[in-house]
């Protein structure tokens, strides 16, 4: 059974994406699977440090982005909202070319704070980074 509050489309979801970090960036959502999220970075230069690897604040970004889209949508989306408290990540493996690979799924979900894993891999499937998410649950 799916953790989230209604059955959301991935179309819905990708419609978060517009007009924001996620589509500047080119971060895709790609996948809502009954507890995880699933998504995508392109290497670009618009996510390249000076030499040439990807930058840990773009592994960031896609992490942030997959959690704070699981966060919100396991809320009622007319009572609650969700930001980010505290994000922390471990930069595993540089990234130079193709696309960064991103699942968040949910470790703690309370009614006032949310805790997520996000985990980045390569195209080979190799670790890239691993985040930490905590979110906080606002009532509007």
């Amino acid at each position: 059974m799916a953790i989230w509050f209604t059955n959301y489309t991935l179309e819905q979801v990708r419609s978060m994406e517009k007009g924001n970090m996620m589509e500047y960036l080119e971060m895709e959502t790609t996948e809502l699977g009954e507890d995880f999220v699933r998504g995508k970075l392109k290497m670009t230069d618009k996510v390249r440090q000076p030499i040439g690897l990807l930058h840990g604040g773009a592994s960031v970004a896609l992490a942030e982005s997959l959690g704070s889209i699981g966060a919100n949508l396991i809320v009622d989306p007319s009572k609650f909202y969700c930001v980010g408290l505290d994000i922390n990540a471990n930069h595993i493996r540089g990234v130079r070319e193709g696309y960064v690979y991103g699942e968040a799924r949910p470790l703690h979900i309370g009614k006032t704070t949310q805790v997520w894993e996000i985990k980045l891999t390569d195209e080979a499937g190799k670790l890239t980074c691993i985040s930490r998410l905590t979110m906080a649950v606002i009532a509007k």
